[in-house]
């Protein structure tokens, strides 16, 4: 895993029974980072450069790190009412969030559930919906490391790529790897990385302004999922990275936090 940056804290929070492991740094107004499928990289450039005038909080899901498992948690929807409630008793509601691919999956529920959780969303290339067109990438049937060569369009032109998930992969990487992955099968095998409902339940989402970023050439979350996401959400509009795969934050770095920050200022 990349190295945290400085001035980064853990703390661990209670939720429903679980101890929640969350990384918190930065300044200013705190926005909630969900991450995706595979487990946290790690502190990377756009988090650093967020967290210069935010406090970024980045909970590790429960089955994903060190946090532990839980096992009343038996779908997405699940893990989007545990984030409520996590939010609700740490008097956190009406926070900003980014969720990338999974996470923003996550995020997603928990709008459809009750958007005055989040005052502003950002949907990173988010699972959640099926697209009209293409396929979800499935990250079972290839190795982990095959699915995150996918994710981006040019890993030898993405300057961050080798610091995704610690470079070379250890046993202790494949390890974390493998509990992410059965994690997420757990959660969201049947029907695989979509719930038929969410769009449905994203239509009756109002006043709640989000922002939707993708890159053209998404081998994981095909643009056409995005396009879907944009018209059932009311307020949202859907900003589209030419040259990116399914990691704008890393392979558009600066292109990415300029949107960030603008749409939450």
């Amino acid at each position: 895993m990349a190295e945290k940056g400085s001035g980064f804290t853990e703390e661990t929070v209670k939720v429903g029974g679980t101890n929640l492991i969350v990384l918190k740094g930065g300044s200013g107004r705190p926005v909630l980072v969900l991450h995706e499928e595979l487990g946290f990289p790690g502190w990377l450039k756009w988090n650093a450069e967020l967290a210069k005038n935010r406090i970024l909080l980045v909970p590790m899901h429960p089955g994903f790190g060190r946090t532990d498992k839980a096992e009343w948690i038996s779908n997405v929807r699940d893990l989007a009412g545990f984030y409520a409630q996590y939010l609700r008793e740490q008097k956190l509601t009406g926070i900003d969030v980014i969720g990338l691919s999974f996470g923003g999956w996550i995020a997603a529920e928990m709008a459809a559930n009750d958007p005055k959780l989040f005052r502003k969303m950002v949907l990173v290339a988010p699972a959640g919906i099926r697209p009209p067109t293409g396929e979800l990438r499935d990250v079972f049937v290839t190795p982990a490391r095959a699915y995150l060569d996918a994710s981006v369009k040019d890993p030898g032109a993405t300057a961050e790529f080798g610091a995704l998930f610690g470079g070379e992969e250890t046993p202790e990487q494949f390890e974390a790897f493998e509990d992410a992955r059965a994690e997420v099968a757990r959660l969201a095998w049947q029907p695989y990385m979509h719930n038929p409902s969410l769009p449905h339940l994203l239509e009756g989402v109002s006043g709640l302004p989000t922002l939707l970023i993708w890159g053209r050439e998404d081998g994981v979350v095909p643009l056409a999922a995005g396009e879907v996401f944009n018209r059932v959400i009311k307020d949202s509009r859907l900003t589209v990275f030419d040259g990116c795969g399914h990691r704008p934050e890393v392979e558009k770095t600066s292109e990415f936090v300029a949107q960030v920050n603008a749409f939450f200022a």
